[in-house]
C-alpha cells in the first residue's frame, strides 16, 4: 500500500485509521472518486448560479467524507468554506472555494494515481 507521503491533499494513513483495512480502504476509493465528481460539479455549477443554499449542500457533502481520506490541512480548508457558506455572501464564497478547488483538483488526481496503480 503506498503511504501517506505519496500525496498531497489524500492521507492513506488516516484512512487506514478510520477504516482499519486496507481492502476496506480500497473497496471505499470508487465512492470517494465518483463523490468528488458529482459534489463538486455540483458546487461549482451552483456558485456559477448564485445559488448559495445548493453550493452549502455540495460543501456539507464534502465535508463529511474528507476527514476519512484527507490530509489535516485540506480538512481544515474544506472545514472553512463550508462554514463560511452559512455566513457569508455568495461572492467571498466563490472566492474562498476558488482557493479550495486547486486542492480538490490536486485530490481527485491523487485519487485517481492511487487507484489505477499496483498497491
Amino acid at each position: 500500500m503506498k503511504s501517506s507521503t505519496d500525496f498531497q491533499c489524500l492521507s492513506i494513513d488516516r484512512a487506514m485509521a478510520y477504516i482499519g483495512t486496507e481492502a476496506g480502504v480500497l473497496s471505499l476509493m470508487p465512492a470517494l472518486r465518483q463523490s468528488l465528481i458529482t459534489d463538486l460539479a455540483r458546487i461549482e455549477q451552483s456558485l456559477a448560479a448564485s445559488d448559495l443554499s445548493q453550493a452549502q449542500d455540495g460543501l456539507h457533502q464534502l465535508r463529511g467524507f474528507i476527514p476519512v481520506f484527507c490530509t489535516d490541512a485540506l480538512v481544515a480548508h474544506v472545514a472553512a468554506v463550508e462554514t463560511l457558506s452559512r455566513h457569508a455572501d455568495i461572492e467571498a464564497v466563490r472566492s474562498a472555494y476558488a482557493r479550495l478547488a486547486t486542492q480538490l483538483a490536486q485530490l481527485q488526481t491523487e485519487v485517481d494515481r492511487y487507484m489505477s496503480s499496483p498497491t
